[in-house]
């Protein structure tokens, strides 16, 4: 998963804590876009030891983390939720790099039978 990238929410069961610390939290089925990427525990709880792949939304905006040091949002775990088949703009544009330059190719005469 990358930012820019849209992913649908999978699993959108939380506990009553995380109800009530988070302001917006993401319904199963809805389609989302990642604002940021980063490594993050998997328990929001003060000394959490296994870390997790964790997303911002552009969508949802929450309160800080109240046990992270440098105060970072709260975030979700990136298994919460299935990438779409698009891919960012700046990655297409990568991608499609040199199509339609024809590459010895003339008039299109590769697509013909």
């Amino acid at each position: 998963m990358v930012k820019g990238q849209k992913v649908v929410c999978t699993n959108d069961s939380f506990t009553a804590v995380i109800r009530a610390i988070y302001k917006q939290l993401p319904v199963k089925g809805n389609t989302y876009t990642i604002r940021e990427v980063f490594l993050g525990r998997e328990k929001v709880v003060k000394g959490g030891d296994s870390a997790t792949v964790g997303l911002l939304l552009t969508e949802l905006v929450n309160p800080p983390d109240p046990f992270h040091a440098g105060q970072q949002e709260l975030g979700f775990s990136s298994e919460r939720f299935a990438p779409l088949e698009e891919v960012p703009a700046e990655e297409a544009e990568g991608e499609l790099a040199g199509v339609g330059t024809g590459d010895g190719e003339q008039d299109g005469e590769y697509w013909k039978n």
